[in-house]
């Protein structure tokens, strides 16, 4: 799982503008974005090339898990003693586990979880909780996706 982090980005009104075009289309062509924004092909290139490369953005297809056969996703909080920082990573090599945040409030951490059914996520729950510095976790499953966007970084 790649780290995110909004440390050191320096992004200006000509990269918000990429990634917005590639927020509606990310297979849009590097001679159209460059249209779109003002630029060259080339220019355009480094800049993507950068954007990817420090962190702020990525290109991946976005998919429904439960249009694609799994039968089960869900939120799981976890409640944690010591450094969140060193079970997140621990975490990090859990295959069903999709995203991780480090939260304040009654969670210490947040996991998405993609499983093929409710065996699959109870097996995943239980490991969870066998990680050092795990003292407990509360499941939210998704009964529906209703709404999946990834628009909000640009503007």
């Amino acid at each position: 799982m790649q780290r995110i982090s909004a440390q050191g980005a320096h992004i200006d009104d000509i990269d918000r503008a990429i990634i917005e075009a590639l927020q509606n289309d990310g297979r849009l062509p590097y001679t159209k974005l460059g249209q779109t924004v003002g630029l060259s092909e080339a220019a355009v290139r480094q800049r993507v090339q950068r954007l990817i490369e420090t962190g702020v953005m990525q290109i991946v297809a976005v998919t429904n898990p439960l249009s694609l056969g799994y039968r089960r996703m869900a939120l799981i909080g976890v409640r944690a003693e010591g450094d969140t920082s060193i079970i997140a990573k621990q975490l990090e090599d859990f295959d069903e586990i999709e995203y991780i945040v480090i939260t304040a409030g009654s969670f210490d951490l947040m996991c998405e979880v993609v499983s093929a059914d409710d065996r699959a996520l109870l097996a995943l729950t239980n490991r969870i909780r066998g990680v050092h510095g795990v003292k407990s976790t509360e499941s939210f499953i998704y009964l529906d996706l209703v709404k999946q966007t990834y628009t909000w970084g640009a503007h």
